[in-house]
């Protein structure tokens, strides 16, 4: 009997996010923006829900995994750069989600088990990427962090609520007030990683756990899964209008300003409340 062909990858439509299909069914999904530590781009985002929605659709995938290029990041949070031309204020904001949300969606409705190959900066929405995973595996070197209150910005509940699921209301207080860097150590401490990995050995040891839950039998990982997302969405329905408010306040604020001048001119924000 002459072997199957090997699955064909989707096109992402930009060369900023990478995908591959293996022949044991593991398909990959590469972040591949190093000289911006895999900063996510609207075109990213965009080739993020291609990749996904195809993955989904593909019987010959069993298991997906995210990746970023280069060895220093993970995902270093979105594309700064982009921000004056595309997320200036709360209106703008919305019109960046909306770009952004088929690359989230298409996470979401994955039914195959998701893992974070994680090495370097995993930041911002970096992390909020990583949290929608089912499973995190970090190599030792890695760093997390959500830096929004040193930029000015809002972060969405939904971001919030993944996280604190996860380390515990406490722990997340504690990322989101001071907007610290956690080492791998602590984070796999918090539960906010499943595996810590020397780094030369990341890629090997992702690969092995993938092919084994590739090997397994699919339908009883699908409902599996499914069983988790349906106890997790108790949270997800939190009446967090309120939240919403608040975060588009953040965004027309003169602080949010302030945050991007300061990055963009590498020093010290200072922030007035208003």
């Amino acid at each position: 009997m002459s072997a199957p062909a090997p699955a064909i990858a989707p096109d992402p439509g930009t060369p900023r996010i990478l995908a591959r299909v293996d022949p044991d069914g593991i398909g990959w999904i590469t972040f591949n923006q190093p000289e911006r530590r895999n900063a996510m781009s609207l075109d990213m985002w965009t080739g993020l829900g291609v990749v996904a929605e195809a993955f989904e659709q593909d019987a010959r995938v069993r298991v997906v995994v995210l990746r970023g290029a280069g060895g220093k990041a993970f995902v270093s949070g979105a594309d700064i750069s982009e921000f004056e031309q595309h997320r200036a204020d709360a209106s703008q904001k919305a019109t960046y989600d909306a770009v952004a949300a088929r690359g989230q969606a298409g996470l979401a409705a994955l039914s195959k088990p998701l893992v974070a190959m994680i090495e370097g900066f995993c930041v911002g929405g970096g992390l909020a990427i990583a949290l929608a995973a089912d499973v995190r595996i970090a190599a030792d070197d890695a760093r997390f962090a959500i830096p929004a209150a040193r930029l000015g910005l809002g972060y969405d509940y939904r971001g919030v609520a993944a996280l604190a699921r996860l380390v515990g209301p406490a722990a997340a207080r504690d990322m989101l007030f001071s907007a610290r860097f956690l080492d791998c150590d602590e984070a796999l401490r918090l539960g906010l990683v499943n595996q810590r990995v020397a780094a030369g050995q990341l890629e090997a040891q992702v690969t092995a756990y993938a092919a084994r839950v590739a090997a397994n039998a699919p339908l009883t990982v699908r409902a599996a899964k499914a069983a988790v997302r349906a106890f997790e969405r108790l949270s997800d329905e939190a009446p967090a209008g309120h939240v919403a408010a608040l975060v588009a306040q953040c965004f027309d604020s003169e602080d949010y300003r302030e945050g991007r001048r300061a990055f963009l001119a590498k020093r010290q924000p200072l922030f007035q409340g208003r």
